[in-house]
C-alpha cells in the first residue's frame, strides 16, 4: 500500500473542519441519564480457567437500555491490582477467551474488557446480543440505525462502554485513580467516546482508532468499514446530508476535544482502513497531554505487539 494520505508534515497540524452540533452535550447527557436508570447490577463470577498465575471473573452488566453486556474481569491472583485497563474490542470482534487479554493482568493491572453487543462473529467470539433492529442497513455495523441519531448502533456500544467504567468501579480493589481505556481500531474509537464521556477515565490508549472525522475518512478510503456507508449510499442517493448528521454525534473529533485526561495514541501512515489523517483528526483534538506513535510503512495493524510495549511504557508513566 502506497502513502495516499497527507504527508506527516501536514498530518501534525491537520484539524477537522466540521464542528460539533449545538446539542452534542445535551444529547449524550440525556442518553446516559437514560441507561441511568437502569441498575447497573454488575455481576463477576469467579471462573476456573486453569490460569493459576490470574483470577478470572465472567461478567454481565447492565448497558444501554438496561441490556446485559458481557465482559471478562482479569486480575493477578492473590494480590491487589496496581491499576484497572478497561479494553474495547475492535470491528467484528468479541470478549473472546480469557487467555487472550493477559497483557495488563501480566503488568500487575487488572483488565476490564468489554464485549462488543451484536458482534464477534468476524474474527472472535462474542456473549453479547443486541436486542434492537433498525431500518433497512448495509450489512455490518455502520449504517444501523444510521437515520436518526437516537436509533444508531453506536448510541448503544458507546453508551455500553461508559457502563463498564462504572462496572468496573463497583469492585473493592480498583483505585478510581488509576482507571485507563485501551482499545484497537474500532475499541480505539469506542475508547476515545467513553474518555471524552466519563471523566473518571484517568488515562487513554487509543491505538489506529476508528470512527473519527467521518466526512473525510468516508470520502478518502475505499476500505469497510466506512465503506460500508458508501455503499448505503450508493441506493439512498439522496441520503448523504441525513446521515452525516447522524454521524455528526458519533464522531471521535468531539469527544477528544472533550477528554482532558493524558492520552497515547498511535497512527499507521500506510493505513488504509483508518486512515492517517482522520487518527490525527483526534489526536490534534484531544485535550488532555497527549503522545503518538507513529509507525511509518504498517497499514491498519499499526505498531502491533511493538505499540503494546510503548502502552506498558507510558502507562506506567502517567499513573505509576
Amino acid at each position: 500500500m502506497p502513502f495516499f494520505d497527507l504527508p506527516q508534515d501536514k498530518l501534525v497540524s491537520y484539524r477537522s473542519s466540521t464542528p460539533a452540533p449545538a446539542d452534542f452535550d445535551a444529547f449524550w447527557q440525556a442518553t446516559l441519564g437514560e441507561a441511568r436508570q437502569h441498575p447497573l447490577d454488575a455481576v463477576f463470577e469467579p471462573l476456573d480457567y486453569g490460569l493459576d498465575a490470574f483470577d478470572i471473573f465472567d461478567v454481565t452488566f447492565s448497558g444501554f437500555g438496561g441490556h446485559r453486556i458481557k465482559g471478562w474481569y482479569i486480575k493477578p491472583a492473590g494480590r491487589e491490582p496496581s491499576g484497572t485497563v478497561v479494553k474495547y474490542i475492535g470491528y467484528g470482534g468479541g470478549r473472546g477467551f480469557p487467555h487472550e487479554h493477559l497483557l495488563w493482568p501480566a503488568t500487575g493491572r487488572a483488565v476490564f474488557v468489554m464485549d462488543t453487543r451484536g458482534q464477534g462473529s468476524s474474527w472472535s467470539v462474542s456473549d453479547t446480543a443486541d436486542p434492537i433492529g433498525s431500518d433497512p442497513a448495509h450489512p455490518g455495523f455502520m449504517t444501523r440505525g444510521i437515520t436518526d441519531k437516537s436509533s444508531y448502533y453506536y448510541r448503544r456500544v458507546y453508551t455500553d462502554g461508559v457502563r463498564a467504567i462504572e462496572a468496573v468501579l463497583t469492585r473493592p480493589e480498583t483505585n478510581p485513580d488509576k482507571v485507563a481505556v485501551v482499545g484497537g481500531s474500532q475499541g480505539g474509537g469506542i475508547a476515545i467516546a467513553v474518555a471524552g464521556l466519563e471523566p473518571k477515565v484517568k488515562a487513554a490508549m487509543p491505538d489506529v482508532p476508528f470512527l473519527s472525522d467521518f466526512r473525510r475518512a468516508i470520502g478518502l478510503t475505499t476500505r469497510d468499514p466506512y465503506s460500508e456507508v458508501v455503499r448505503y449510499l450508493t441506493v439512498h442517493r439522496s441520503g448523504a446530508e441525513k446521515i452525516y448528521e447522524t454521524l455528526n454525534y458519533f464522531d471521535g473529533i468531539h469527544f477528544a476535544a472533550r477528554a482532558k485526561m493524558p492520552g497515547l495514541f498511535s497512527a499507521g501512515l500506510m493505513d488504509d482502513v483508518c486512515p492517517p489523517s482522520t487518527v490525527y483528526a483526534s489526536f490534534n483534538a484531544w485535550g488532555g497531554d497527549k503522545e503518538i506513535e507513529v509507525y511509518t510503512f504498517n497499514n491498519h495493524e499499526g505498531g502491533g505487539v511493538f505499540q503494546d510495549r510503548a502502552q506498558v511504557v507510558w502507562l506506567k508513566k502517567v499513573l505509576g
